[in-house]
């Protein structure tokens, strides 16, 4: 029930339109009696469209009179209410901003309120009406600057859970129509169904007795929305990327064979229902709290949903994952500090941990590596391709005409065809490309299975340079071929690029594929200087020589992803992990440090866990795995770590951001400066000056 005077208001007008309506009826009725009315005009107005119904009249009336007597009863209802209710209505009308140290932002909401809840909506549509009470239980149940009232009941009902599902045609079902990408995503997850369902099985039997918590999962595909333009759907069927599809297909069946609960979106208007968005101009909350314990976007997603979920975006961003495939570098992601410091770009600067990024290859440790599947063969298959293999036969890797057309690729292109038969799979819609040399055979745009059957039969797979770091080479090298690409020199990255330009990483991509060329390498990877004919010719020559099996790395099989996705969701929780605590600028002689939980290794090369030390048994990775050393000079930490077969691992710089630590490396610190730089922890060793990070986002492989 509203207040009186809206309650009476609205039943005033419910009646004058009543009494309006009879009116014209009456009027009606008289003009049918009315014999001039039908003179020559029943071609043109057939009779039936003004007779009234006999009983119509009589209905209205009913109605009528039933308005006015409801008018009276509710009339009646609220006087006895104001008279029973008036203590609550004096608590309403006489609420008073409460100073509490917790709340210490309620007095200025409240003046903001004040002056501008009629902004937006939203405020009137969560019930604010411009009285001080209706402030304090925005600010208090919907939004979370006040304290909550002590007369309002605050129960609430949560979102009940979904039933576990556990059939593949269900997901395809979830993942919805209506989108050529959609349908390709469809048609990967059937064509790879029996894998991922065999790869399940098998780490079903690894994590037996293990803990396996269920969570609801929202995945908003962000770029394929048409708020965001859309540009990756119309290209399927022409050549266009599909890496990115490849990779949310992959997911969408990994976090689905889990056995998560999933809602799938591609529109703006299902995101907004699903997260519940109030009406209005984003600068509510969300009208109920978020149903979602993690969420799966891009950074188109991402920022739709800063966009639509107003402060509430603040509260959960926490249980964001970020399908990201280049990767984003802290100096990037650090809003104040990209700003300041010459990083910002049209992404990044989120302030997210640096890990909610998932990346499409091993960029960066910085990032989580969420990757993708490549088809996996079994034995007989495997036999078949070592029988069928064309030892003369080239792929060359791209499916659109515009990478043949950059100029310098007829010398490389000669020496290849003196050796080996070169097929292409350039799309065209009806007659070859022109920029296809006469000598190449090209099959046009083919369908995945008969792609990989080319795969299977081709003996080398060439990339031209672009696209970069795409999944198709490691799907090649999974089929038996050898997989030759280009080393750059100069090397491009967002500061010399164009394609990288604005991408929120610094990093600098050595070849067409660095995943390959670093973490597989000869003699599936060849790696060459394009425009050196000698080395070009004598690596074709080596390759022709060299027999190589199909080979998948774990990290990219059906089970590896699966295994992947479970420990990220098992152990990765950004909302409640504590912020590393952050070295003091000055110690008083009261404040003494905890003991350092690290100590020299045996043969005193490297720090490690020490022994007496506690250890946390949810820690993730476990604190014992952590080894400490010293880089060469204008070495990375990723460079160092590799060196040493290790991986660098960002949560551990915790435990080393103190000067303690440097101590105990032997190394000498004549000064120490405390500061917000993506290169610290960091020691010149040249002048003895050790430096340490004061802020945690920044900390950095």
């Amino acid at each position: 029930v509203m207040g009186v005077p809206e309650s009476r208001g609205v039943l005033r007008r419910m009646s004058d339109m009543l009494e309006m309506l009879m009116k014209r009826m009456d009027i009606l009725a008289r003009l049918e009696n009315s014999t001039d009315f039908h003179k020559g005009d029943e071609a043109r107005f057939p009779l039936d469209r003004f007779q009234p119904a006999a009983g119509l009249m009589e209905r209205i009336q009913a109605i009528a009179q039933n308005v006015s007597d409801i008018a009276i009863k509710v009339d009646q209802i609220l006087r006895n209410s104001l008279l029973n209710g008036k203590a609550m209505e004096g608590r309403r009308d006489q609420c008073e901003v409460p100073r509490d140290p917790k709340y210490p932002d309620c007095a200025g909401k409240v003046e903001w309120m004040r002056a501008r809840w009629t902004s937006d909506p939203c405020y009137a549509f969560f019930g604010v009406d411009g009285t001080e009470c209706s402030f304090l239980i925005y600010l208090s149940e919907v939004e979370w600057f006040c304290p909550p009232l002590p007369w309002r009941n605050r129960t609430a009902a949560l979102p009940s859970p979904q039933p576990f599902q556990s059939d593949l045609a269900h997901l395809l079902e979830l993942i919805g129509t209506g989108k050529e990408s959609l349908s390709f995503m469809k048609k990967r997850i059937r064509h790879l169904a029996q894998q991922w369902l065999r790869a399940a099985r098998r780490l079903e039997q690894k994590l037996k007795g293990r803990q396996r918590d269920q969570k609801h999962i929202l995945i908003h595909i962000g770029f394929l929305t048409e708020e965001s333009g859309d540009v990756f759907s119309p290209r399927v069927l022409k050549g266009g990327p599909l890496g990115e599809m490849v990779q949310w297909a992959d997911i969408l069946a990994a976090l689905f064979l889990l056995g998560h609960s999933l809602r799938v979106t591609v529109s703006l208007k299902e995101l907004q229902s699903h997260l519940g968005v109030p009406p209005g101009r984003g600068n509510c909350p969300l009208t109920s709290p978020l149903p979602f314990d993690l969420i799966y976007t891009d950074y188109h997603g991402l920022q739709q949903m800063k966009q639509h979920m107003g402060l509430s975006f603040k509260k959960y961003r926490c249980r964001v994952r970020v399908i990201d495939t280049f990767g984003t570098e802290p100096a990037y992601n650090h809003e104040e500090y990209a700003t300041l410091r010459g990083y910002r770009t049209n992404w990044g600067y989120w302030n997210l941990q640096p890990t909610q990024f998932m990346t499409m290859f091993p960029h960066t440790p910085d990032n989580s590596f969420m990757g993708f599947v490549s088809e996996e063969l079994n034995k007989t298959e495997r036999q078949y391709i070592k029988s069928n293999k064309v030892s003369s036969m080239a792929v060359v890797y791209g499916k659109e005409a515009s990478i043949w057309k950059v100029g310098g690729k007829e010398k490389f292109l000669a020496i290849l065809n003196k050796y080996m038969e070169i097929h292409g799979t350039v799309y065209y819609e009806t007659q070859r490309p022109p920029e296809v040399p006469a000598f190449v055979k090209n099959h046009g745009l083919l369908p995945q299975h008969e792609f990989q059957q080319l795969l299977r039969k081709g003996k080398l797979f060439i990339g031209f340079g672009f696209p970069y770091e795409g999944p198709a080479p490691l799907e090649a090298i999974a089929n038996g071929c050898v997989f030759l690409q280009a080393r750059f020199n100069p090397p491009p990255s967002s500061l010399n690029h164009e394609f990288f330009r604005g991408k929120p990483t610094s990093r600098e991509v050595s070849s067409q594929h660095p995943y390959a060329e670093d973490f597989i390498g000869k003699p599936h990877v060849w790696t060459v200087d394009y425009n050196n004919s000698e080395e070009f010719e004598a690596a074709i020559k080596t390759i022709l020589r060299t027999q190589v099996d199909p080979y998948l790395p774990y990290e990219y099989t059906c089970e590896g992803m699966l295994e992947r996705i479970h420990a990220y969701i098992q152990h990765q929780d950004f909302c409640t992990t504590l912020s590393p605590p952050l070295p003091p600028k000055a110690k008083s002689p009261a404040m003494q440090s905890p003991p350092s939980p690290l100590a020299l290794s045996p043969n005193a090369t490297h720090l490690m866990w020490s022994p007496s030390a506690s250890r946390d048994p949810h820690a993730w990775p476990p604190v014992d795995s952590l080894q400490v050393w010293v880089s060469e000079t204008q070495h990375a930490c990723t460079e160092t770590c590799r060196r040493r077969g290790l991986v660098c691992e960002p949560t551990f710089f915790r435990f080393l951001n103190k000067k303690e630590v440097f101590l105990q490396l032997s190394i000498t610190c004549d000064s120490t400066e405390y500061e917000m730089n993506h290169l610290y922890p960091a020691v010149a060793e040249n002048v003895h000056e050790c430096y340490l990070q004061t802020e945690p986002l920044l900390l950095s492989c």
